[in-house]
């Protein structure tokens, strides 16, 4: 499975950006996907996942009521609509696909993704 991230950008606080996931190669539509990022200096952290049908989703706490995950598997792409931007928001955005169709109770983490997406820069200015 390739994953091609887009839609990254510089936006000022308070705006909005949409990111776009593609998956080509191997079966999309069976196994959640999920947005990860990583700001300078940080470690990488878990920013939203949706399940293998789209039904189900999960939002890290800082990005909640903001971010919205959604599928096409029709289109094999995963998106990330951001709004209400903040300068903490700024990092590297990738998107990944896991080896199951939804997670864990215990949450989402980046060892239960098997393929990763090179990642999108989006810079939040203040």
């Amino acid at each position: 499975v390739q994953l091609q991230a887009s839609g990254g950008g510089l936006v000022q606080a308070g705006g909005s950006l949409r990111l776009s996931c593609a998956a080509s190669g191997r079966t999309f539509s069976g196994y959640y996907m999920a947005w990860f990022r990583q700001a300078p200096g940080k470690e990488r952290e878990f920013v939203a996942a949706i399940n293998w049908s789209g039904g189900s989703t999960a939002y890290a706490d800082s990005v909640k009521g903001r971010f919205t995950i959604s599928r096409d598997n029709a289109k094999n792409t995963v998106y990330l609509q951001m709004n209400s931007l903040k300068p903490e928001d700024t990092a590297v955005y990738y998107c990944a696909r896991s080896k199951y169709g939804g997670w864990r109770t215990s949450g989402v983490v980046g060892d239960d993704m098997d393929y990763w997406g090179k990642g999108t820069q989006v810079t939040v200015s203040s």
